[in-house]
């Protein structure tokens, strides 16, 4: 059913900002580890990269296939009419690691400095309060959609 790909359209979202939101709170938790589980130094942030699902000219084509059967579009030609999906997460390489002068720190090199990871506070609650922005939109164009549905259902008897 055609519907069922607006469903999956809103819910990729959802679920894509809920990974960017969990990726987030991760870089918050760890914003002061000095030293990761595998030795390789301070914790380094890191970003959820998007990658848009669509079916170019998908409304071009159902559009002409109306056309073509007097009105009528058969849902299972129809294809996924796209999304959005985590293509991948990767450690933020482009900011660099501040390094704080602290000799008592037991990570510090012989000059007494430690290296910290490149997390700060404010831009990662700015990127928290855009996702939950875009997850709450997506929850707004889902409960309209759920309206639009119920209200041509009752159309329907």
């Amino acid at each position: 059913m055609a519907f069922l790909s607006t469903l999956n359209i809103i819910g990729s979202g959802m679920t894509a900002q809920q990974v960017r939101m969990d990726v987030i709170s991760e870089n918050i938790t760890n914003m002061n580890t000095t030293r990761t589980e595998d030795g390789g130094g301070a914790y380094r942030r890191k970003v959820v990269v998007f990658q848009a699902e669509t079916n170019k000219n998908g409304f071009r084509r159902a559009l002409a296939r109306a056309a073509s059967k007097g009105g009528t579009v058969s849902n299972r030609r129809v294809r996924q009419a796209g999304g959005v999906r985590v293509a991948e997460i990767n450690d933020d390489e482009q900011t660099e690691m501040p390094f704080v002068y602290d000799p008592t720190h037991p990570d510090a090199n012989e000059a007494g400095y430690v290296q910290m990871p490149n997390v700060t506070l404010v831009k990662e609650v700015t990127d928290m309060m855009a996702a939950s922005q875009a997850y709450n939109a997506d929850v707004t164009l889902y409960n309209t959609f759920k309206q639009v549905v119920a209200r041509g259902l009752e159309m329907g008897q």
